[in-house]
């Protein structure tokens, strides 16, 4: 069992506040990449939630590393085992230890945007989702997350009792550039089709190019 104080207590609880669809699309087993668009803390649960109840599973997250700075957050962080990313560098090592992970069989969750929005509008997609996805040679399983905004914003620490939906979409494969040298473009490319998904799912537009 994994997560079994989180499975049996906390995630019950946070179902509370969530509707879960699509489903079906989680893969039963293999390495693979959460995607989701990011507004609010309550995503973290919400995505935790639909993999630990359906495939008892633990997702990866790869978070900012100022989430390990304070004592709640690095208890959090470390017994969900992120991954530290410093986004004043390029982040790599933490990519690459994401890659290996994956290689490994392991599940990596990833907010493209980079951070959580602060009007709980899309943002543009940074290309690191793209970078796991080519290298570790896995797929991208797109999440629109709506509702999270109106209950946890950013600045607010008390969640207002409404609903939020987790909208899961089917695999994403991009095999066709597996045996391509990875460039920008090819990265940009295949990061703006993850984040337009995304923004189906989560019922909104993605201008961004």
């Amino acid at each position: 069992m994994v997560y079994p104080i989180g499975r049996r207590i906390i995630f019950p609880f946070i179902s509370l506040w969530f509707k879960k669809k699509g489903l079906e699309n989680l893969p039963k087993k293999g390495p693979f990449i959460i995607s989701a668009n990011h507004s609010s803390y309550m995503d973290h649960f919400g995505l935790g939630l639909s993999i630990v109840m359906v495939l008892n599973r633990k997702i990866h997250f790869i978070a900012k590393k100022e989430h390990f700075e304070s004592f709640f957050q690095k208890m959090w962080h470390n017994y969900a085992s992120a991954i530290p990313i410093d986004r004043e560098s390029s982040g790599k090592d933490a990519l690459n230890f994401a890659i290996k992970m994956l290689k490994e069989g392991a599940i990596i969750g990833i907010y493209p945007e980079g951070t959580r929005s602060l009007d709980g509008r899309l943002q543009r997609g940074k290309t690191g989702v793209a970078q796991l996805a080519l290298t570790a040679k896995v797929p991208v399983i797109p999440v629109g997350v709506m509702g999270t905004f109106d209950i946890l914003p950013k600045g607010k620490y008390i969640p207002k009792f409404k609903k939020a939906v987790i909208n899961i979409g089917k695999p994403m494969y991009f095999q066709k550039y597996y045996n391509k040298k990875i460039n920008k473009k090819i990265l940009r490319k295949v990061t703006n089709r993850i984040m337009e998904k995304i923004a189906r799912l989560s019922k909104q537009k993605y201008s961004f190019t």
